[in-house]
């Protein structure tokens, strides 16, 4: 299917291009999310006559996401979990529990922009952890898990 993207998407490309995906992706997450429109020719002059009230909004919304980034560098977030004497928890931290100590300290964080590319932690200690506010701006955490007997 091929759409007209009305903002930044990672690995698909920007504000105004026309690419071709699957029908489920478009369907199911671009449209409903407002990121796309069909390539029509009628949403192709829709577009074209709204360009620069887009690119105004994506500019708003890339100096908000760098202005929340500014103030998340160097946040630590501590988390509390069960664990054996020899320091593995026995649950695990994963992007919600993150996502919610950040909530807690006034920070406006949905669970999905955490990123944990080696899977939820299990082990007590700090650990780095980007949080992804932005198509292009990234915000580096530090995540302490503290162990409770």
């Amino acid at each position: 299917m091929q759409i007209i993207l009305l903002e930044k998407v990672v690995n698909l490309g920007g504000l105004g291009d026309v690419v071709k995906v699957k029908d489920g992706y478009a369907r199911n997450f671009l449209i409903p999310q407002g990121k796309a429109k069909r390539a029509t020719q009628a949403n192709l002059a829709e577009f074209e006559a709204r360009r620069a009230e887009l690119e105004r909004a994506q500019a708003e919304k890339l100096a908000a996401a760098q202005a929340l980034a500014a103030k998340l560098e160097g946040v630590s977030v501590q988390v509390a979990r069960k664990a054996g004497m020899d320091g593995r928890l026995f649950g695990s931290v994963g992007n919600a529990d993150i996502a919610d100590g950040l909530v807690a300290q006034g920070f406006e964080i949905e669970r999905s922009a955490v990123r944990l590319p080696d899977g939820p932690l299990k082990q007590v200690g700090d650990v780095q952890v980007e949080v992804s506010l932005h198509a292009d701006v990234l915000a580096t955490i530090t995540v302490t898990v503290v162990g409770e007997q």
